[in-house]
């Protein structure tokens, strides 16, 4: 992107949209993506740092009068600076408090967005971190009423727990800092003065309770904290003109200070993820924001397992499309009639092929719903394949027949065989036409069965040239007529050997594509749960953290009331890393997929009903 975009801004009704131009750039967006938003009072400078990890000079609207300049979210999207393969997201948001909006629910939803959606989020104040600072970080304090975890509500303990895990890791940016960074006459660094000022007192008063609740909160919501500094960049003339200014101009520890703030970012902020680890790109950002703006919308709080939920419903329904056409096209491709074995070897390699882009793409599908559909689709599509294959065949060789059997008929037509001796030219005629017809290659499946059909057709006109020739004994006659009878058992033992290798085939097949689905869904499976299982990781050690600090400062009730989470955390990593429970849920999904109708029954139903063949490249929409 050359330059930032609005994301999600104010409609003609005062309500927050989605702007459509934004998701047409998300939806264009495969790679992971690391989403660092900023929020914090109007004309604090958000600005100015976004537009310093996008590396630019000016992007990010900067403003220079008391008014708040930028309204919504805005996002630029970038190549990752540090992490090929990923795409950097920048979310620069509405300054909260400004006096001109009136309605302070816009600031509200502003910032649990900036929450929802990041994957690092940087608070950005002026001055120092103290009372008036954490006071305005209010809305801290206020996220549990704006923003759900499960779609069925739990205890609030719950959903702070539940928080943990997908909440951002979070920076303060202290900006015009003037004090020196010392305690107790010591020298600090930047993290212990933030930690030193989210500090619990002891004590059940309201005025205790109230101090520490912004306090608690930012140390239970996100437990991966970092604080910087930045002395003021310029003089206050030039402070309107930041961007400007050339570099030589502004202070160099502030660019210093800016330096290792961009590192610090570049380095540590992390993919995007949703609840249970699923990373997030381009596409199901874009349908995050759409998700958590429409319930807003619609009055309700947004809800992160339903808006998964949503992402994976749409993600899957793509997710199978893409991979359907994928066989489609693939299959569509091949030059028919073609061998059983040809046809094959394509559907193995287009499937497997299918089912890669399925996996990359699908997370999240309960009970393989959407596999399922994708193992009917695709076998739909190869029964179409093959019944097709089957009529180009017959027509093929029927046609070659009516040409090596032209000659034949003129001199039927011509009275030829009715002639003495003429059973024994019709037969020898009919031998020719027998060898020439499988010396042709290319004939397909349907060889030997439309050969025993033709010749069956010609029995009673051979029938009649027999008894018409009367050089023969009616001993010979007899004799003939049970050659033709072996030699048409013959044909037909041939036809059902053609038949059964083809039936036996199609159970290769089956079998074949049975354990494609079940490697490459264990795959899956098992990448979902080491992902689920690291986010868990995650929120326990977090919490141990934070129970370990609890005891050193004297607060022995408060880490004593966390161990029922520890605990529940604990068992829930011990259960996802069962072997059997592994086992038993990969033997069930198995055995779901096989129960799917197989492709030679499919195609003895299309036979039975007497369905016409279908164009395997045009193949109807999944439902």
């Amino acid at each position: 992107m050359e330059g930032p975009v609005c994301l999600v801004g104010n409609g003609a009704d005062g309500q927050l949209e989605v702007m459509e131009e934004a998701l047409g750039i998300l939806r264009g967006m495969a790679q992971p993506v690391v989403v660092v938003a900023i929020v914090g009072l109007y004309r604090t400078g958000k600005s100015y740092l976004m537009n310093s990890l996008a590396g630019k000079q000016r992007g990010f609207s900067l403003g220079s009068t008391v008014q708040s300049h930028t309204k919504g979210i805005w996002m630029w999207c970038l190549p990752h600076p540090r992490r090929a393969g990923h795409t950097l997201v920048l979310l620069d948001t509405e300054g909260l408090g400004d006096v001109e909006k009136g309605d302070t629910k816009n600031d509200v939803w502003i910032f649990a967005l900036a929450v929802l959606l990041s994957s690092t989020l940087v608070y950005n104040s002026k001055g120092t971190i103290d009372q008036c600072a954490l006071e305005q970080l209010h809305f801290v304090a206020e996220l549990t009423e704006h923003i759900k975890v499960k779609a069925q509500g739990g205890a609030d303990a719950e959903e702070d727990t539940e928080f943990v895990r997908f909440f951002p890791s979070f920076v303060w940016a202290v900006r015009d800092f003037t004090l020196e960074l010392r305690l107790e006459g010591q020298l600090v660094a930047e993290d212990e003065y933030l930690e030193h000022a989210l500090a619990l007192r002891k004590g059940i008063s309201k005025k205790v309770m109230d101090y520490n609740l912004p306090r608690q909160c930012i140390r239970s919501f996100f437990p991966t904290r970092k604080c910087f500094v930045f002395v003021q960049p310029a003089s206050r003339q030039e402070m309107g003109q930041l961007d400007s200014l050339p570099t030589s101009a502004l202070d160099p520890q502030f660019l210093e200070q800016t330096r290792r703030f961009c590192d610090y970012v570049f380095q540590c902020s992390n993919v995007k993820t949703v609840k249970g680890g699923i990373p997030v790109n381009g596409r199901r950002f874009g349908s995050l924001v759409q998700s958590y703006v429409g319930t807003i919308r619609s009055g309700q709080v947004p809800c992160l397992d339903n808006a998964v939920t949503a992402m994976a419903a749409s993600e899957n329904e793509a997710a199978l499309r893409e991979a359907l056409a994928h066989y489609a096209a693939g299959m569509g491709g091949l030059r028919l009639p073609a061998e059983l074995g040809q046809l094959s070897a394509a559907h193995g390699t287009c499937e497997a092929e299918a089912l890669r882009l399925f996996m990359q793409r699908s997370f999240k599908d309960e009970e393989q719903g959407f596999q399922k559909q994708l193992v009917a689709g695709i076998m739909e599509r190869y029964a179409n394949v093959l019944a097709e294959n089957e009529a180009v065949s017959e027509q093929t060789c029927r046609v070659l027949l009516e040409e090596l059997s032209a000659a034949m008929q003129q001199k039927l037509s011509a009275g030829l065989y009715s002639q003495p001796g003429g059973y024994q030219a019709y037969d020898r005629d009919q031998n020719q036409v027998v060898e020439n017809y499988r010396a042709k290659p290319n004939k397909g499946v349907k060889a030997e069965e439309a050969l025993e059909q033709f010749l069956a057709s010609k029995k009673a006109e051979a029938e009649a040239v027999l008894k018409a020739d009367n050089l023969l004994t009616e001993a010979e006659k007899h004799v003939a007529e049970e050659q033709q009878k072996a030699e048409m058992l013959e044909l037909q033992r041939k036809a059902a050997e053609e038949k059964q290798l083809q039936t036996e085939q199609l159970l290769r097949d089956q079998e074949r594509s049975h354990q494609e689905h079940v490697q490459q869904l264990e795959a899956k499976v098992a990448e979902e749960l080491a992902s689920a299982r690291q986010e868990v990781e995650r929120a326990l050690q977090s919490k141990l953290t934070e129970q370990e600090a609890m005891l050193q400062k004297g607060f022995a009730e408060k880490a004593r009331l966390m161990e029922a989470e520890i605990s529940g955390l604990r068992r829930e990593i011990s259960s996802a890393s069962q072997t059997d429970f592994l086992s038993n849920l990969f033997s069930a999904i198995g055995e779901g997929l096989r129960a799917i109708a197989s492709v030679s029954a499919y195609l003895t139903s299309r036979r039975q009903s007497g369905k016409g063949t279908s164009n395997p490249g045009k193949t109807p929409t999944p439902k």
